[in-house]
């Protein structure tokens, strides 16, 4: 849609001295502060408040008998494939998980921390500032550079650290959300007795869960878990697990996948899923039959149902179980791989009656009585604990004062016009079943790619990475890394000439978005709202290999097979050699 440009204008030995800060030592954080290096920036530094590398998957977050799905929001315990093999980057192979002949190769939270912790060792040991709490990220006096207030917590001072680029990558959202009526101050307010904490501090409290109910006792207060998503349900099979009586409530919880036994890369890994989803371009021949012709629409509305059922029947769930109150797996984004029926899971312990599930229904207060809660349609449940397992939001408020945010241009921004008549090119018959959402059209962040901020394009010097709602984090964050650091050093790199171009080329991303994932934007915070590739993270990367100038769709095949190749990281091991051989050339 937007007229583009090649910059061929490229560092010098004395730009690439200059500083980069990397906010965030999480999977984005950690893989952009490597390619950063690797690309010859000699001054990088990540910043993390944890005492260990990882982020969500540092030690001190990792609780005992975590087992993964692939989860795309909440608790972030998956956002990317989550078998072995998979959950990595190009430059370092990963340790064979214990057990993994009897999971089929199934990770546990323990496998990946021991991988983000082995990979940051290997490549960026010194360049990561440990427990150092962001407080707030300015431009610098003059309007260049960057100025980042933080609180050093070994030392309990605050401290001034200046940078000339910042990229942060402190994830979609990571700030606890609370609802009103169950704020820890209301809690205190109604004089609860019990622990009260949101799924984010589940591992830092598992002493106090568990010490306030008694084990495997029927007549035990039970801990109650609020919210239907990931967190929800790990917290309250940990629980189960741990014989302490548990009850769920929610009114909708997350859609998932499951089969028999672990399917095949042509299925997991291959562009299949990619393109039974549908994209805002559909480039091939197979893609333009399913979404654009009623008898394509149809095979794709079959499709999802029936994997849906099939899903539901594989891990043996009830026709009458809450659990089949579950988001539409094709428009919502709210979805977890399950993998396999395995014990102890939690739709096995659900299924088993060890875990209470109360929906539809929402907790509206803490009860009067000190020892319970009240549900909107009046009952009232013992409570010896409660998790708040209700979402989080935008993990850039907190560090960025509202100036910084309007000057950046991070803060949501109306719809024009002329992106809320876009909804007319994607026509598509395979999106006629969607809901529609009353009201206006959800407001967005304007992040060009979900990189950089349309407003901000021009001055290459700040950048967001891991913020991208995609189904494989690890993957689309390493080339992310790439084209950062391309742009970063002002290489060949396909980009807007303007402002008013790049705002544009989001505009439509965001309408997409809109239209494909309708309810979406209505739960996303500001980090969340900037690209969201969903089953689509293949085209998307696509995308960005292309704004580079290498080769894309790298899994290869033929017209017949391509949509069946397994899509792997092997693919982007190159990528760096094959951006200098560019730069060379």
């Amino acid at each position: 849609m937007t007229a583009t440009a090649h910059s061929h204008s490229h560092l010098t030995g004395d730009a690439l001295d200059e500083s980069v800060g990397v906010i965030g030592s999480g999977i984005a954080g950690l893989v952009t502060a490597h390619t950063l290096v690797q690309d010859g920036f000699k001054h990088v530094e990540l910043l993390t408040r944890d005492k260990t590398a990882g982020g969500v998957w540092c030690e001190e977050r990792v609780y005992p008998g975590l087992h993964i799905n692939r989860h795309l929001f909440y608790f972030f315990l998956a956002s990317s494939p989550s078998v072995h093999g998979e959950f990595r980057f190009s430059a370092l192979a990963m340790r064979e998980p214990e057990g993994h002949t009897k999971t089929g190769g199934r990770l546990s939270g323990e496998d990946v921390r021991q991988y983000m912790d082995d990979f940051a060792k290997t490549f960026l040991a010194g360049n990561i500032r440990f427990e150092t709490n962001i407080l707030n990220i300015r431009r610098g006096g003059g309007g260049t550079g960057w100025a980042v207030l933080v609180h050093d917590l070994k030392t309990s001072t605050e401290k001034t650290l200046y940078y000339s680029r910042i990229v942060v990558c402190t994830g979609g959202c990571s700030i606890p959300r609370y609802p009103e009526s169950l704020t820890l101050a209301a809690a205190k307010a109604a004089q609860f007795s019990g622990p009260v904490l949101h799924s984010m501090y589940f591992r830092s409290r598992i002493d106090d869960l568990l010490s306030c109910t008694s084990p495997d006792d029927p007549h035990a207060a039970h801990v109650i878990v609020v919210g239907g998503g990931k967190s929800a349900a790990d917290s309250a099979a940990f629980l189960a697990r741990e014989g302490r009586p548990v009850t769920m409530i929610f009114d909708t919880t997350d859609s998932f996948v499951a089969s028999p036994t672990p399917l095949p890369p042509a299925i997991r890994k291959s562009r299949f899923l990619s393109v039974m989803s549908g994209h805002k371009e559909l480039r091939s021949r197979i893609e333009r039959f399913l979404h654009t012709t009623w008898l394509g629409g149809i095979i794709v509305y079959y499709f999802w149902q029936i994997l849906t059922s099939f899903s539901f029947y594989v891990l043996g769930v009830p026709r009458d179980s809450p659990l089949r109150r579950a988001h539409d797996l094709f428009y919502n984004a709210r979805t977890n791989d399950e993998g396999i029926p395995r014990e102890g899971s939690f739709h096995s312990l659900a299924n088993a009656g060890k875990i209470n599930l109360i929906s539809p229904a929402r907790v509206a207060r803490f009860g009067d009585d000190g020892h319970s809660v009240v549900l909107e349609d009046g009952r009232t449940l013992r409570a010896a604990a409660v998790i708040l397992a209700t979402g989080y939001g935008s993990s850039w408020r907190p560090i960025f004062d509202d100036e910084t945010m309007e000057e950046l241009g991070l803060g949501r921004q109306p719809p024009r016009e002329s992106s809320v008549s876009l909804n007319e090119r994607w026509d598509y018959p395979s999106l006629d079943s969607l809901p529609s959402v009353p009201g206006d059209a959800p407001w967005t962040a304007m992040v060009y790619r979900g990189l950089v901020p349309a407003k901000s394009i021009l001055k290459r010097d700040f950048a967001v990475n891991g913020a991208t709602f995609t189904a494989h984090h690890a993957y689309v964050s390493e080339v992310s890394a790439h084209w950062i650091s391309a742009y970063f050093r002002r290489d060949s790199l396909r980009l807007p000439k303007t402002v008013e171009e790049a705002r544009a080329s989001a505009e439509v991303d965001a309408a997409w978005v809109r239209r494909r994932y309708p309810h979406v934007l209505n739960w996303f915070g500001e980090s969340n709202t900037t690209a969201v590739w969903f089953w689509t993270w293949p085209q998307f990367v696509d995308d960005l290999l292309e704004d580079m100038g290498v080769p894309s769709m790298r899994s290869g095949g033929n017209w017949l097979t391509w949509l069946f190749k397994a899509v792997d990281l092997d693919e982007i091991i190159d990528l760096k050699a094959e951006r200098d051989a560019k730069r060379r050339g």
